[in-house]
């Protein structure tokens, strides 16, 4: 059994170790350059720098991109694959973009992606959580009024959700009539 105590500090991080770190993490987790270079960062932060000079992070990150480990505008798109086929609107793709560190040039496809996709999210969105056509029975005007701000708080359109809400339960879905409104 190993003896319980203080553990013992870890070493300061030099240049190869670092390397190490950010060899591992885009090994293990697809990633954006800015949230390589905040790993590295907290990394370099909790302990430590015991090499030349000022850590060499945004080399680190510029050399992933540059060997295609890091792809911002895959990245992007996969993200907003994700959480389409997951049932979350443009707005939510957008605010997850942003908390990625993607710039607007990389994400445009991805964007696009999530307003493609808007109906068929929100049907899905509106599927798993048995509301709108997908309930059981008509909701009270409180629970109908919840079930819309679940969908605009999941990304999607106002006018959309309105729609797609206003359904009666087990009525008939006409996509492309959504779409006027996506």
């Amino acid at each position: 059994m190993r003896p319980r105590g203080p553990k013992k500090p870890r070493p300061p991080l030099d240049e190869g170790k670092l390397n190490e770190l950010m060899m591992h993490y885009v090994g293990k987790f697809a990633t954006s350059r800015a949230k390589l270079g905040s790993y590295l960062s907290r990394k370099v932060r909790e302990r430590g720098w015991a090499g030349n000079g000022e850590p060499p992070v945004e080399a680190l990150v510029a050399k992933a991109a540059r060997l295609g480990f890091v792809d911002d505008a895959a990245f992007a798109l996969s993200k907003s694959r994700s959480l389409t086929a997951r049932g979350y609107g443009a707005r939510r793709v957008g605010q997850a973009l942003h908390a990625a560190g993607i710039e607007e040039s990389d994400g445009e496809a991805a964007r696009d992606h999530a307003r493609e996709e808007a109906v068929a999210a929100a049907l899905h969105f509106a599927k798993r959580r048995r509301i709108g056509p997908y309930a059981s029975e008509n909701p009270e005007p409180a629970q109908k009024e919840k079930a819309l701000a679940a969908m605009v708080r999941a990304g999607h359109d106002f006018r959309l959700a309105k729609s797609i809400l206003s359904l009666a339960p087990g009525a008939e879905i006409d996509a492309e009539s959504l779409q006027d409104f996506a």
